[in-house]
C-alpha cells in the first residue's frame, strides 16, 4: 500500500493553497484564480508501463484551477508529454455522435456538399463517417463551412489561440460545433477523476460562451446528452452571420450552470469532498472483499482510472488485474501500482467475483459482450466514482 501521507492534501482545503507563481490563465493570461481540487501526485495518465520498466514511475503534481476573471476551470500546471493514444471508441460514445449529426443536420448545420474541418481528439468521438454519409467534403484547412471539435480543444494548452484558430478557419456564415464534458456535470457528479493530466481545460456554458464571445463568437444552438454524466454540444457562429443572435437555449443552459455555482470556487471545490467521500468508500469496499476472499479485477485502463487508482492507493494485491479493449495496452501495466492490463477474454479466465468498471458508460456494453463474468456468479461494480454493485 501507499503512504497515506502522500496524498494528505485530500483533506485540506484547497482554496487555501497558493497558486504555482508560474500559473497564468489560459484564456486571458491573468494571474488570479483559486485553487477547487489537489490530487496530489499523479503519473501520467497516458503512460502504461511495461511490466519491466525501471520504479517508480514518474508522477507530478495534479491540481485544478478556476480563474478567477473568465471562470475557466484548468489544470495548473502539466510537465507531462502524453503518448499516443491507444484507447478504443466505445459504443456508448459513437451513439451519442450519431445523435448530435442527426441534431445538427436538423438544425440546418450539416448540408450536403459543404466543406468540414474536423479537430481530432484522443477521446475518440469523430464524426468522419456520419459526415461523409451526408457527402460532406472533408478538408483539412479553412474556410469551412462546418468545424468539429469532439473534445478537443480542452487539450490545447493555449486556449486563446486554439479559439481563434478555428474561428478563422469558419467560413463567413460557417458553424463551429463544440462538445465538451461540461464543468457542471462533472461536479455535479462528483466526477473528481476526470482531473488528469493533459487537459487543459474543463468548460462550463457560462465560461466558453463567454470565450466565444471574445472571439467573435455567437452560441446559436446548444443539445445536452448523458454522455459521461453530462456532455454539451454548442454551435457557434460568427458575429452578424445569417445564424443571428444567441440561441435562447444557450442563454437557458448559462443560466442554469450559472446558479448550480460553476463560476463560484466554493461550489467547484466541493470535488475536493466528492473525492475524501468516493477514495473513504472504495477503500472500505475493497478492504470488505479482499477480508471476504473475493478475486477482484478492474475493467477500462482509461485516462481517468490512473487517477483514481492511485488517489485511492489500490494495488495489485486488491485489484489483480484491469481490463481492457484495447490489444495495444495488453500486457502493459497501470502506472504506479504495476496492475497488469489484460484482455477481457483473459479477465473472463479469470472468473472475478467482483469487476471494477473504471468507465461507467460502458455498463452495457461491457455486460453484452462479457456475459460470462455474471454466468460465473461475478458482479459489475460500477465507480462513478462511488462504488455501486450491479
Amino acid at each position: 500500500m501507499t503512504d497515506t501521507t502522500t496524498h494528505a492534501s485530500h483533506r485540506r482545503d484547497p482554496r487555501t493553497e497558493p497558486l504555482d507563481p508560474a500559473w497564468r490563465d489560459r484564456w486571458d493570461g491573468s494571474a488570479e484564480g483559486a485553487v477547487v481540487l489537489d490530487l496530489g501526485m499523479q503519473p501520467p495518465a497516458d503512460l502504461f508501463p511495461d511490466p519491466s520498466d525501471p520504479t517508480p514511475d514518474p508522477e507530478h503534481p495534479l491540481r485544478m484551477v478556476l480563474g478567477a476573471s473568465t471562470g475557466l476551470a484548468q489544470i495548473e500546471s502539466d510537465p507531462t508529454s502524453p503518448e499516443e493514444p491507444r484507447g478504443v471508441e466505445p459504443a456508448a460514445l459513437v451513439a451519442q455522435a450519431e445523435a448530435a449529426v442527426d441534431q445538427a443536420e436538423a438544425a440546418g448545420f450539416v448540408r450536403r456538399g459543404a466543406r468540414v474541418l474536423e479537430y481530432p481528439s484522443p477521446h475518440g468521438g469523430t464524426w468522419v463517417d456520419q459526415l461523409a454519409r451526408r457527402d460532406m467534403v472533408e478538408v483539412t484547412e479553412g474556410p469551412a463551412e462546418l468545424i468539429v471539435d469532439i473534445f478537443g480543444m480542452m487539450h490545447d494548452a493555449d486556449q486563446r489561440a486554439a479559439l481563434l484558430e478555428r474561428r478563422d478557419r469558419l467560413a463567413d456564415d460557417g458553424v463551429l460545433l463544440m462538445q465538451y464534458h461540461t464543468l457542471a456535470a462533472i461536479v455535479r457528479g462528483g466526477i473528481w477523476n476526470a482531473l488528469r493530466h493533459g487537459h487543459f481545460a474543463y468548460y462550463s456554458t457560462p465560461a466558453l460562451v463567454r470565450m466565444g464571445a471574445e472571439a467573435g463568437l455567437t452560441a446559436v444552438g446548444a443539445w445536452e446528452y448523458p454522455l459521461y454524466g453530462g456532455t454539451i454540444m454548442l454551435a457557434f457562429a460568427k458575429d452578424g452571420s445569417r445564424w443571428g443572435g444567441q440561441s435562447a437555449d444557450v442563454t437557458a443552459m448559462v443560466e442554469r450552470e450559472t446558479a448550480e455555482g460553476v463560476l463560484d470556487p466554493a461550489s467547484v471545490a466541493m470535488l475536493g469532498t466528492a473525492l475524501r467521500e468516493s477514495v473513504a468508500a472504495i477503500g472500505a469496499y475493497l478492504h470488505d472483499a479482499t477480508s471476504r476472499g473475493l478475486r477482484v479485477t478492474g475493467y477500462g485502463a482509461a485516462s481517468r482510472t490512473s487517477a483514481l487508482l492511485r488517489a485511492s492507493d489500490i494495488d495489485a494485491s486488491q485489484v489483480v488485474a484491469v481490463a481492457d479493449a484495447s490489444t495495444a495496452k495488453h500486457g502493459r501495466t497501470m502506472p504506479g501500482n504495476r496492475i497488469p492490463i489484460v484482455s477481457p477474454a483473459d479477465m473472463v479466465a479469470l472468473r472475478p467475483d467482483r469487476v471494477l468498471l473504471f468507465v461507467p458508460d460502458l455498463l452495457d456494453e461491457v455486460r453484452r459482450a462479457l456475459p460470462e463474468v455474471e454466468e460465473h456468479g461475478g458482479r459489475w461494480v460500477v465507480l462513478d466514482p462511488m462504488p455501486r454493485e450491479v
